[in-house]
């Protein structure tokens, strides 16, 4: 089984602690503002303990507490009860309590119960706060948690949730991306290798009944001829798909000399087509390249068949020009087919992506991957208008024809 690439096992690795660095910092944040509102809450049940101790200690003021809670701690979002010395419940004294403030129709007797009952949970979370004078308790103050607090504490749990849900279908949805394109490459290579191996053996197989019939040596050897060609063919496009995977060797030469091969092949099959398409080469034949011929020359037969097919006419023109700009070498096939929306211009070198009724868009794919991966090079799409036709550019980085580098 094959190794897992390890850049894109460390690439996994960095989001999952990237991804758990920001889920930390998310509780810790939260429970920090958390923290901060009981401590606040803890204030003010303190000071409404200290106002009753006050109000009980001066004799001069009236022993109705109902002010405080009316006014002085109008603004208490939490639920409070206060209890006499035995932390027997005073009825009218509580605020927030959810049920008893929603529920009109409960007696005084299930209302004691549920706030005894309410205490105690209230006991578990605060420490209840006593009101005294000297060393007589006169009352209790029981506490608990506001609504935003509660639901705060909630919110990491909440977004771990929607954050795991959203992450278990971005996987599952880019895992059946990932299988689709596979799948499509796989597809496509097959495709691909047979359309490779078709031409020449069909070749092949006529040349081979030709030679079985009855006619003179001359005949004969031009026949040959076309064979041996023909099994060339065969050795490079076997040579082809057995760099694809491995790093092909790169060596210096004239990028005019590799388009004429092309030029050379297409021009015996362009006529077979049944279409009149001119392929010529413009600019400058002087410059070089490191490149690999045999995956270069794929790269270019798939964009001059691409041009082959954007032309719906019987007649066009396909040229390729070759020039410099700064320390590189531009490489430019233009047609004069249909065109492609540039809108599309990334998505056509996707694998599997075809604006054709046939194919299995693997072309432009194997292009870039050859261009880009194996010869440190680039390849877009420069222009294209609808109607008028395409230009592909190919650049390459020049190198001194007469260095030995």
């Amino acid at each position: 089984m094959a190794s897992s690439n390890p850049s894109s096992v460390n690439i996994k690795a960095g989001l999952l602690v990237f991804a758990a660095v920001i889920a930390a910092g998310t509780l810790i944040y939260t429970q920090s503002i958390a923290n901060r509102l009981i401590q606040r809450q803890a204030r003010i049940a303190h000071l409404y303990a200290r106002s009753l101790q006050y109000l009980a200690s001066d004799q001069s003021t009236s022993q109705d507490y109902s002010f405080i809670f009316d006014d002085v701690l109008r603004s208490i979002d939490f639920p409070m009860i206060l209890t006499d010395s035995h932390n027997q419940p005073y009825q009218p004294y509580f605020r927030n309590v959810r049920n008893i403030d929603l529920d009109t129709n409960m007696t005084l007797q299930q209302q004691h119960a549920y706030l005894m009952d309410l205490i105690k949970k209230m006991d578990k979370q605060y420490s209840p706060i006593k009101v005294s004078i000297g060393t007589v308790v006169l009352n209790y103050v029981h506490y608990g948690e506001s609504d935003l607090v509660t639901q705060l504490r909630y919110v990491p749990y909440v977004e771990f949730a929607v954050a795991g849900l959203f992450i278990l279908i971005s996987y599952i949805a880019f895992s059946y991306l990932k299988r689709s394109e596979q799948s499509n490459i796989w597809v496509g290579m097959s495709r691909e290798t047979a359309h490779q191996l078709g031409t020449p053996l069909s070749s092949l197989m006529g040349w081979t009944e030709l030679l079985k019939s009855d006619m003179d040596n001359t005949r004969k050897f031009e026949i040959l001829s076309d064979v041996e060609q023909d099994l060339n063919r065969l050795n490079k496009v076997t040579m082809r798909f057995s760099r694809i995977g491995s790093l092909p060797e790169l060596r210096k030469k004239r990028i005019a000399e590799t388009v004429d091969d092309v030029i050379a092949y297409f021009g015996k099959r362009i006529p077979q087509t049944g279409k009149r398409v001119s392929l010529a080469l413009t600019g400058d034949r002087s410059l070089c390249v490191r490149l690999n011929p045999e995956l270069f020359e794929w790269v270019l037969e798939n964009l001059v068949k691409n041009s082959l097919d954007a032309i719906e006419d019987n007649e066009g023109s396909i040229t390729i020009h070759i020039s410099k700009e700064d320390q590189f070498v531009n490489i430019d096939v233009s047609d004069t087919g249909k065109g492609i929306n540039m809108k599309f211009r990334r998505d056509i070198f996707r694998p599997g992506y075809s604006t054709k009724k046939r194919g299995w868009g693997l072309g432009l794919s194997l292009a870039k991957r050859i261009v880009e991966s194996y010869h440190g090079g680039e390849i877009f799409l420069k222009d294209s208008k609808t109607g008028k036709g395409s230009t592909f550019r190919i650049r390459l980085r020049a190198v001194d024809c007469d260095s030995k580098a």
